[in-house]
């Protein structure tokens, strides 16, 4: 089973199949992880969000598509979303919004990378985004970490930054295009 692709290992997830959510968990639990803490800066807030999208792939009807994209990216999205729901729970109303910090990409663990390719791939991943930053102004490099990292929602950020909202959902498409255009493709491959 630990030669399937991602996309048929969601198939026998859905016909309740728990060796196929082992290996799932096994191949992303620390990517996961790695994600919800560089968000909560909390290790066992990331341990549950971690638990929490993996109960969600066995117990959710939504399917991954592989002609939409890359089962990462939609592993993260799911992580991502279920973050931003904690994130907000746990947040005071008029909490003020917190400065991005360069350095916060190097705090993002190793520990859990079982091999020398494997952490080699996440330092040139890392290389690759702060690459790409360059290509951004502070204040688009605070958008991404409001909107992304800290989990506040675009109305909520078009009080904070005092703009309308149509004006940080186009600042925000903007900036991910350019992220686009400055981060290589990269095709999934098991």
């Amino acid at each position: 089973m630990h030669n399937l692709a991602d996309h048929e290992l969601m198939l026998l997830i859905k016909a309740k199949q728990h060796k196929a959510l082992s290996v799932l968990y096994d191949r992303y639990a620390a990517l996961v992880y790695s994600f919800a803490l560089k968000s909560l800066k909390d290790e066992q807030s990331a341990r549950d969000i971690t638990q929490s999208v993996f109960m969600r792939l066995w117990t959710t009807e939504s399917d991954y598509n592989p002609d939409k994209g890359r089962y990462t990216s939609w592993l993260l999205t799911v992580t991502r979303n279920m973050t931003t729901d904690w994130l907000r729970k746990q947040r005071r109303i008029n909490a003020p919004l917190l400065p991005y910090v360069p350095e916060e990409l190097e705090r993002i663990p190793d520990a859990a990378v079982t091999s020398p390719e494997e952490s080699a791939e996440r330092q040139s991943l890392k290389a690759q985004i702060r690459s790409a930053y360059r290509h951004l102004s502070s204040q688009q490099i605070m958008l991404l970490e409001h909107f992304y990292w800290q989990g506040y929602s675009l109305s909520e950020l078009a009080a904070a930054y005092n703009q309308p909202l149509g004006t940080v959902k186009n600042r925000l498409h903007q900036t991910l295009k350019i992220l686009r255009r400055h981060l290589p493709a990269e095709e999934e491959g098991l």
